[in-house]
């Protein structure tokens, strides 16, 4: 090894020389290698090889510790077998220096603290040296890479090398009666070598020191040969073994056959320890499936594989999965329901209970429950939620499963890429599990709770597949009564279940897969409501949380506005709950270390005390109005915001500056807005020329942020006007809409989060287009007192109203 490092981050380079190729611990001459520091399990009884997807189950301290630390880095460990399993905690010294790195698919918790983990080998490894042991065991490795080839680039020895290893494994398959007939024609149909090899040698049931040998060997000529020898000695001896069992049974007349095969049976599963409890699984196994009374062509399946799992050694990598599959399907609840709550009126107090507000949204869940009861089925849309952070999506949800007495599942699909994750892995894979949607079913134990699908609108592609994809089938009423997982590859019901989805923005939601689903607003909160809800649901809460007593600590109603309009600006209350969280905190300190008996008022006057000073300005409409400086609202995935759009004109050649992170769709607002302007020049009392002798910058403040959309074109319009005229706008007016050519104000979206956000900030009177008058008319009554709305048909009635009447001096 070179005697020269240079620390990087979590990586080492290392130079390398005068070291020939071969086996552990060789490198190829003058080539700089990159060692990567990871987290390390050892494992017993097993050996995990490149290119194949297996599973182990861990349950130790360091190996849970090491696994926690990959899931929260890059998913990445190097895996080892143990020199010996005797050993419970072991070190670095006990396990081979030659391992694998992996990749962690999925996780799976099983009896206990035990975690069954899903991995894909990538590439062996040698470990260089051991970083730390302390709380799991780190090391430095060097990956040892192979060069994907076809066999036509091999040299003649490893052709005929290859040749002989193919025909040895089908023979050993033959013998062996451990591998199927499936597995053997998929791994000899690979046309990488490489991967075959690896395949081969993950197949084979001879101990880890034998396979180690095979790992071990990163010369991938030198490889070939080892698992050549390897398998020769195997069919060797299984040939002897069979020929002596032939002699034996030929000396012995029938009934001392049968004391033979009874005895050596016994022994076989004595040494074992897993004879007794294969047959009495087996037999609770079937015992278990005839009293499902499933499908005859399902259980016909079924009992085939326990069939086949009773012939196989308990140690094979196949029987694991056949494990898996059996107890899977009778875990399931294919007949199984829980008894729903018909009963609308105690459904109503449930969710009127647990939610202040959301008329719409109760309303048009009472009817959808009205409709279940009516025809005794959920068949209908899908329920989609859709709104801004914090609203309180997934807690209705929830509430809406207490309330109709199902069984609550929720599964997140935020940053969902792999189809394996909806439909399951197929079981030709060596640690192939079903997909998360049998697998939260199994859990949850009926056939008819409400699932939640969280965050919908955030599921991700890659090669993998597309999980939308998978998700058309689970949505679809029409389809999902014969719901196929790739791992269990028989049909299973999700008729019964009510589907709940979730989601922040509707627009980034597959077509196909929207058009199954109705989507239900829920829209952001009033000042008011945010209010009712502090005072009804979150101050009691936090209370509780954290161990206070109504005694302890009061929140005064000032307090309580001032937290909604200095601390947060959001449009639902998760924010607002957070800050309740922290004051209840910091007063539990003082009910701890001081006094216990004294109650603790919140106020406005204590309140900067406690939090710091205010974080946001609530009023923007104080000053005074100033030039080119144009109040306009947005519509974001986190609710509504007002925004400043400022405009400045100077001497020269008819430049025209965009600048604030504006989008494409922006920018040509703008554009349109300076050529109507120009358009109107003479309207305006102003120069025809004035783009000519001047250069306009029109700049949106929070340049970091991207901005996009038509619905600022009145906003830029106006702002333009004003700079171009010297006529200052109003503060206290805010605006919205698209305009066109011609100075048409056009309608636009998000109305409802915009105006709840002028709203918050105090503005007076907002500007609207005519076509969304209907939007301005389903507003919370606080919001339509409080401001006042026009609605605008052309650009000229806007600036009539925001400019001032006289040019600024």
């Amino acid at each position: 090894m070179g005697d020269k490092f240079e620390k990087n981050g979590e990586f080492e380079i290392e130079n390398a020389a005068g070291v020939e190729p071969g086996f552990a611990g060789d490198q190829e001459e003058e080539t700089p290698v990159v060692k990567e520091v990871l987290p390390c399990v050892a494992l017993r009884g097993v050996t995990v090889f490149p290119n194949t997807v297996v599973h182990f189950d861990i349950g130790r301290e360091k190996s849970m510790q090491a696994l926690d630390r990959a899931m929260a880095t890059d998913k990445l460990l190097f895996v080892s077998s143990q020199k010996s399993e005797k050993v419970l905690i072991p070190t670095s010294e006990d396990i081979y220096n030659v391992g694998t790195v992996v990749r962690v698919k999925q996780m799976l918790k099983i009896q206990g603290d035990v975690v069954r983990v899903l991995v894909e080998g990538l590439s062996r490894a040698i470990m260089d040296e051991c970083v730390s042991e302390e709380r799991y065991i780190s090391c430095s490795v060097t990956r040892s890479e192979d060069e994907v080839l076809s066999e036509e680039d091999l040299s003649v020895n490893d052709q005929a090398e290859m040749r002989m290893l193919t025909d040895a494994f089908v023979e050993y398959a033959a013998l062996s009666g451990q591998i199927s007939d499936e597995v053997v024609n998929k791994i000899l149909e690979l046309d990488d070598p490489v991967e075959k090899v690896d395949r081969i040698s993950n197949e084979l049931l001879v101990p880890v020191p034998k396979k180690q040998k095979i790992l071990e060997a990163l010369v991938f000529s030198d490889r070939i040969h080892v698992l050549n020898t390897i398998i020769a000695e195997e069919n060797e001896i299984a040939v002897v073994e069979k020929s002596l069992s032939e002699k034996v049974k030929k000396s012995l007349d029938k009934g001392q056959k049968d004391y033979y095969l009874r005895e050596k049976i016994r022994v076989i599963e004595d040494e074992l320890g897993d004879g007794d409890d294969t047959e009495e699984e087996t037999e609770k196994w079937l015992k278990q499936l005839e009293e499902l009374k499933l499908d005859p062509k399902i259980e016909a399946k079924v009992k085939k594989e326990i069939n086949k799992f009773s012939k196989m050694q308990g140690t094979s990598a196949e029987s694991a999965v056949i494990r898996n599959y059996v107890e899977t399907i009778l875990d399931l609840p294919w007949h199984k329901s829980s008894e729903t709550n018909k009963d609308l009126k105690k459904a109503e107090k449930i969710l009127d209970a647990e939610h202040y507000g959301m008329k719409d949204v109760k309303e048009r869940i009472m009817e959808y429950l009205a409709v279940t009861k009516l025809t005794d089925s959920i068949r209908g849309p899908i329920l989609c939620l859709v709104g801004p952070p914090g609203v309180g999506k997934t807690s209705i949800a929830k509430s809406i499963a207490k309330a109709t007495g199902r069984e609550y599942v929720r599964m997140s699909l935020g940053g969902v890429s792999d189809e394996a994750q909806i439909r399951g892995h197929m079981r030709t894979y060596i640690g192939a599990i079903p997909g998360r949607i049998i697998d939260c079913i199994r859990n949850a134990g009926t056939n008819n709770p409400l699932f939640l699908f969280d965050e919908i609108d955030k599921l991700g592609a890659d090669y993998k597949g597309d999980p939308s994809s998978a998700m058309l089938e689970v949505l679809d009423p029409e389809q999902n009564s014969t719901f196929t997982d790739n791992f269990l590859e028989i049909p299973f019901d999700l008729s019964k279940v009510m589907f709940i989805t979730t989601a922040n923005n509707a627009d980034t939601i597959p077509e196909p897969l929207l058009d199954r689903m109705e989507l239900i607003e829920v829209p952001g909160y009033t000042e008011l409501e945010k209010v009712k809800i502090a005072e009804k649901y979150l101050i009691p809460k936090q209370i509780k949380e954290n161990g206070l007593k109504n005694e302890n600590i009061k929140f005064t109603d000032g307090a309580i506005h001032d937290l909604i309009n200095y601390y947060t600006r959001e449009s639902g209350v998760r924010s607002l709950e957070r800050e309740i969280g922290s004051l209840c905190r910091k007063v539990a300190k003082k009910v701890v270390t001081e006094d216990e008996t004294v109650k603790y008022s919140i106020t406005k006057k204590n309140l900067v005390k406690y939090l710091g000073k205010h974080r946001f300005s609530y009023d923007v409409v104080k000053g005074k109005d100033k030039v080119g400086v144009v109040t306009g609202l947005a519509w974001t995935a986190v609710g509504g915001v007002t925004l400043q759009i400022e405009t400045i004109t100077m001497p020269g050649q008819g430049k025209i500056e965009l600048t604030g992170k504006m989008g494409d769709v922006m920018q040509e607002s703008a554009r349109i807005g300076i050529s109507y302007v120009r358009s109107i020049a003479d309207k305006l009392g102003i120069d025809p020329d004035f783009n000519k002798k001047n250069d306009l910058h029109i700049h949106i403040p929070e340049g970091a942020v991207p901005k996009d959309g038509p619905s600022a074109g009145v906003t830029m319009c106006t702002s333009i006007v004003s700079a171009v005229t010297g006529r200052p706008v109003r503060r206290d007016v805010a605006m919205t809409g698209e305009i066109d050519l011609e100075g048409d104000v056009l309608p636009v979206g998000g109305i409802r989060e915009k105006m709840l956000a002028a709203h918050r900030a105090g503005i007076k009177q907002v500007l609207v287009p005519k076509e969304n008058e209907p939007d301005i008319e389903e507003l919370p009554a606080q919001v339509k007192e409080d401001v006042e709305f026009t609605f605008l048909d052309n650009i000229g009635q806007a600036l009539e109203i925001a400019l001032d009447k006289e040019k600024e001096a």
